[in-house]
């Protein structure tokens, strides 16, 4: 609940900046994260913050998808707007690690399970996953 706490106080912000771009980002996320719990209290279940996280991401990738298409269109007015869409989404996920923080924590995974062939790639992903989104 805390992404919901820190969004709403970033769309009161927004609001009295007057900030109708972001204010519309921020909504959507909103959105997205409503309709998400929704689809899990059908089930009896309530959203956790991998959900959140999980909702935010695959936002970026509907956008990311999106200014591609754009762009083949020659839409840049339509692709900037999903590129800022995609700045406001990614101030609430979390930071992304750079190529050689990725490699230094594979190689940190592979020790501590001792990996040995592809064979064990399961339980190395099974270690990652537990300590990274």
């Amino acid at each position: 609940m805390a992404l919901r706490d820190d969004l709403m106080s970033e769309i009161k912000e927004a609001m009295k900046a007057k900030a109708a771009d972001r204010l519309s980002a921020l909504r959507l996320i909103l959105n997205g994260l409503k309709e998400r719990e929704i689809a899990l209290r059908g089930d009896g279940v309530a959203i956790s913050d991998a959900d959140e996280l999980a909702v935010l991401a695959k936002m970026v990738k509907q956008r990311q998808e999106s200014v591609k298409v754009y762009l083949e269109g020659a839409r840049q007015d339509l692709a900037d707007k999903e590129t800022a869409e995609i700045k406001v989404i990614e101030e609430f996920l979390p930071k992304q690690l750079t190529a050689s923080e990725v490699e230094a924590a594979i190689a940190a995974a592979v020790a501590e399970v001792g990996a040995a062939s592809v064979k064990d790639m399961g339980r190395v992903m099974a270690v990652l996953k537990a300590k990274y989104t």
